[in-house]
C-alpha cells in the first residue's frame, strides 16, 4: 500500500516545481516507511527533511508546503506533520477495504510482481560432495537457497537453479578407494582402512550394490606390497591414502578403478536427487564438474586469460595475478606436473555461467568459503565481466541437538545425523520452516524437541493451526446451514471495526512489502518474522470475536476477513517450501 503514499507525494510535487527540482535525485519510495505504532499514523515520510538542503529551507515548512499541495484521496483519512518534518499518513479504512478486495481477487499470485526482462539470475546452491548423503547441515543449504530462489521468482525475477557437481579430483579417487576396499573386506581381504577415507555405512552398502563384473579380487600381500613402509606407517596419515589410490589404480588399471567410482558417483547421486526432491527442492540443472574438461571450457577460459596477458609462469607453474584484483595473493591455475587447479576449474565455471547469458549470478555456499568470493570474482573481472555480477551469500553452520545434546556431524568418518533422517523426525515442513527462522549468516540451533512439539511453542504448528483453523471455520459455517454470501461479504467491510481486526488488515496489507524486501536482502527470515505476526494477530481477533454469530452482514465480512487472511498465510508458507494443511 505504499504506493498509495509514493502517488500521493509525487502528485504534489508536480505543483511545486522548485521542490520537485530538488527531489530529482532523490529516490522518493525510499523516504517513505511504515510506522512502528499506529497511533502515529501508517505511513511516515521523511521526504521534506531530505528536501531542506538542496531546496535550502526548513523541513517543517517543506512538509507544510508539500501537505498543503495534497489533492483529496479518498484513501487517506488524514495527514499530520511530526516532530522537524516528518509527515505521517493515517489511511482510511476504504484503502484496507480495497487491499483486502485486492487480495481476494489476486488468490495465489497476491503480492507477487511483474515480469521483469533483467537480469537473468543464475542459482547455485548447496552443491555439496557428491562423497556422501546429504547432511543436516546441508539441509539448510537447500532450504535457504530454494526459499531465495521462491522470493526472487515472486519478486519477477527469472530464476534459473543449479547443483554443481563436484566429481573429479581428488575426492573422487578417495570415494572409490573407499568402496573398492569395502569390497575387498566382504571378500576376505582385509586392509588396513585409511582415516582419510570414507568410512560411513553407506560405503559398505554401495560395496555391495556395484557391478564388479571381471574385476580382479587382489589379496592383502599384493595390495600392501607395493607401499613403502614409510606408505604404511600410519594409516591416519595423507601418504597411506594417495598410496591405495595409486595402488588401486595400477592392479585394477584406471578403467576399472574408473568403473567402481564411477558406480559410487551415481548411486551417491542419485540418492542426493531423491532426497531433495522429496524436500521439495527442485534444479533446472545438475552441472558436472567433469564436464568442464570434456568440454573443454577450462582450456577456454585460460586461453582467454592468456590472451588478455592475465597469466605468468613461475616455478614451473601458471599463475593468476590475483592480488591485482583485491586478492590476498597471487593463485596457481596449471601446477608444474601440468595438472588444473581447483581454482581454474571455478574460474571456467563461472565463465560458463556468464557464456550461457545469465547477468546475475548468485552462490550459496558454506561460511568456511569467505576467501573464496574475492578470488573468483577477480577471474570474472580479468575475463572482462563485472566483478559484482557475481554474489556469494554464506550459510554458517547447523548444530543439531537431541536430548539436550550436541550431535556430531562428519562425512568421512560417519557420525552425522543425515538430512534424510531428519525429515523423517521432524517432518519436511518442520525443517524447512526452521532452517530459515534465523538469517543465514547466523549459526543455527537445531532443537529437534522443539520441531516435533504440536504446540504453540513450536512456530510452525502454530502457523499451520492458523490455516486450518480457518478452514475449519467455514467447514463449521457449512454444517450449520450458514452460506458466506462473498458480495455482501465485501460491501460489509466497514463493519470490521475492532482494533483486532483493523490491525489484521494492516498485517495483511505489509505482505507485498515484505516479500520485496525478503528478496532484495535474500532474507527468508524477514518473511517468517511478518508471517508470525499475522498469524498472532489471527488468533487474537479470532479468540476476541465470535465469527458465526446471528448479524448475516457481520459474519460475511469477518468470513471475507479470514478468507483474505488464509490466502496471505497459504501464499507465505508456499514461498517457504511448507505445506497449508487444512485440518491439523
Amino acid at each position: 500500500m505504499k504506493h498509495i503514499v509514493t502517488k500521493l507525494i509525487n502528485d504534489a510535487l508536480a505543483t511545486l516545481p522548485e521542490l520537485a527540482e530538488a527531489a530529482s535525485d532523490i529516490e522518493l519510495e525510499s523516504t517513505i516507511e511504515r510506522t512502528r505504532d499506529l497511533a502515529h499514523g501508517d505511513f511516515a515520510s521523511n521526504i521534506a527533511m531530505q528536501l531542506a538542503k538542496p531546496a535550502r529551507g526548513n523541513p517543517r515548512e517543506i512538509a507544510s508546503n508539500i501537505v498543503e499541495a495534497f489533492g483529496d484521496a479518498a484513501q487517506i483519512e488524514r495527514i499530520e506533520i511530526a516532530g522537524p518534518g516528518f509527515i505521517n499518513f493515517h489511511l482510511s479504512p476504504a484503502a484496507f477495504h480495497a487491499e483486502l478486495k485486492t487480495i481476494l481477487a489476486a488468490g495465489e499470485s497476491y503480492g507477487q510482481q511483474e515480469k521483469k526482462d533483467r537480469p537473468k539470475i543464475l542459482l547455485e546452491f548447496i552443491s555439496a560432495n557428491p562423497t556422501g548423503p546429504l547432511h543436516v547441515g546441508h539441509g539448510r543449504h537447500a532450504a535457504y537457497g530454494a526459499t531465495v530462489g521462491n522470493l526472487l521468482e515472486a519478486a519477477g525475477y527469472s530464476v534459473h537453479r543449479e547443483y554443481y557437481v563436484n566429481d573429479a579430483g581428488r575426492q573422487m579417487d578417495i570415494l572409490g578407494v573407499s568402496v573398492w576396499l569395502r569390497w575387498l573386506e566382504k571378500n576376505s581381504v582385509d586392509i588396513p582402512f585409511p582415516t582419510a577415507g570414507y568410512r560411513g555405512e553407506y560405503i559398505s552398502d554401495i560395496a555391495g550394490q556395484i557391478d564388479v563384473t571381471n574385476i580382479a579380487t587382489h589379496n592383502a600381500e599384493e595390495i600392501l606390497s607395493a607401499l613403502s613402509a614409510e606408505d604404511t606407517a600410519d594409516e591416519n596419515s595423507e601418504p597411506y591414502v594417495e598410496a591405495l589410490i595409486a595402488q588401486a589404480k595400477v592392479l585394477l588399471g584406471e578403467d576399472d578403478f574408473d568403473r567402481i567410482r564411477q558406480q559410487a558417483l551415481d548411486t551417491i547421486l542419485d540418492d542426493i536427487k531423491d532426497d531433495l526432491q522429496e524436500f521439495g527442492v527442485r534444479y533446472d540443472t545438475w552441472y558436472s564438474e567433469q564436464s568442464l574438461t570434456k568440454t573443454g571450457r577450462i582450456d577456454a577460459a585460460l586461453k582467454i586469460l592468456e590472451e588478455r596477458s592475465m597469466l605468468y609462469e613461475k616455478d614451473g607453474a601458471k599463475w593468476f595475478p590475483a592480488t591485482q584484483f583485491g586478492d590476498e595473493k597471487d593463485r596457481v591455475v596449471v601446477r608444474k606436473n601440468g595438472v588444473k587447479t581447483y581454482f581454474a576449474s571455478d574460474i571456467a565455471y563461472h565463465f560458463d555461467k556468464c557464456e550461457r547469458g545469465f547477468d546475475h549470478l548468485i552462490d550459496i555456499l558454506g561460511a568456511d568459503h569467505h576467501g573464496y568470493i574475492s578470488r573468483v570474482r577477480a577471474g570474472l573481472e580479468a575475463m572482462g565481466y563485472q566483478g559484482d555480477d557475481l554474489e556469494v551469500e554464506l550459510v554458517q553452520f547447523v548444530t543439531l541437538y537431541r536430548g539436550g545434546e550436541k550431535m556430531q556431524m562428519s562425512t568421512r568418518s560417519g557420525q552425522f545425523d543425515t538430512l534424510r533422517q531428519l525429515r523423517s523426525e521432524v517432518g519436511n515442513d518442520a525443517a524447512r520452516f526452521y532452517y530459515v527462522m534465523r538469517s543465514n549468516d547466523q549459526h543455527l540451533d537445531f532443537d529437534l524437541d522443539v520441531a516435533t512439539t504440536q504446540s504453540n511453542d513450536n512456530p510452525v504448528y502454530y502457523i499451520q493451526y492458523a490455516h486450518a483453523r480457518i478452514t475449519r471455520v467455514f467447514s463449521k459455517a457449512e454444517e450449520l446451514g450458514l452460506t458466506w454470501d462473498q458480495d455482501n461479504g465485501r460491501a460489509q467491510l466497514g463493519k470490521l471495526v475492532a482494533i483486532q481486526e483493523k490491525s489484521l488488515m494492516s498485517a495483511m496489507s505489509r505482505y507485498p512489502e515484505v516479500l520485496d524486501l525478503a528478496a532484495k536482502n535474500r532474507a527468508p527470515q524477514a518473511l517468517v518474522y511478518y508471517l508470525r505476526d499475522l498469524v498472532s494477530d489471527f488468533h487474537s481477533s479470532y479468540n476476541a470475536h465470535k465469527v458465526l454469530g446471528d448479524d448475516a452482514d457481520l459474519r460475511d465480512a469477518r468470513l471475507t476477513l479470514y478468507a483474505a487472511v488464509r490466502t496471505v498465510v497459504a501464499n507465505s508458507l508456499t514461498i517457504l517450501g511448507v505445506s497449508a494443511p487444512e485440518q491439523m
